[in-house]
C-alpha cells in the first residue's frame, strides 16, 4: 500500500473521507457481525491512523460490544445508511473504514484474515494470507 490520497465516502454523497498515507493494514473478517452489517459473507476492514483520515459530513454513531468485551462506535450516513468507519476502542489512535466505501478499490490486497472460525462453509480460505480462527 502506497502513500497515496485515497478518497471515499457512503453510496449517497452525504459523507466523504480522505485518507491521508499509507494504512496500517487491511483485515477480512469472517465474524457474524461483519457477515451482518457487511450483508455478505465477510466485511473488510482498511486500518488508518486517526491524524491521516479527514471526513466530511455528518455521521451517526451506533455504539456497539464487540465479542472482546470492547466497545466500537459505528459511523454511518444518516441519509444512506452506509456504515463508512468504525472506531475501536481497543486500537486507540485508528480507524477501521469500510473498504468498500473506497473510491478506487483496486489495489486493496489484504494482509490478514480473522474469525475464520465463523467463515461461511462454501468459502474457500486463500493460501498464504495469515488466517486467525478468532480475534488477533
Amino acid at each position: 500500500m502506497t502513500d497515496t490520497l485515497r478518497r471515499g465516502g457512503c453510496g449517497c454523497g452525504a459523507v466523504r473521507y480522505e485518507i491521508a498515507g499509507a494504512p496500517v493494514a487491511l483485515a477480512v473478517c469472517h465474524c457474524r457481525e461483519c457477515q451482518r452489517q457487511s450483508g455478505s459473507a465477510f466485511g473488510m476492514s482498511l486500518i488508518v491512523k486517526k491524524e491521516s483520515f479527514r471526513v466530511s459530513g455528518d455521521t451517526k454513531v451506533y455504539r456497539r460490544i464487540a465479542d472482546s468485551g470492547n466497545p466500537i462506535d459505528c459511523h454511518f450516513c444518516p441519509t444512506c445508511g452506509v456504515r463508512v468507519f468504525h472506531d475501536p476502542q481497543a486500537l486507540p489512535g485508528t480507524y477501521n473504514v469500510k473498504a468498500g466505501t473506497l473510491d478506487d478499490t483496486a489495489w486493496l490486497a489484504p494482509g490478514v484474515q480473522v474469525w475464520t472460525k465463523s467463515k461461511q462453509p462454501w468459502l474457500t480460505l486463500p493460501e498464504g494470507l495469515v488466517s486467525v480462527e478468532g480475534q488477533p
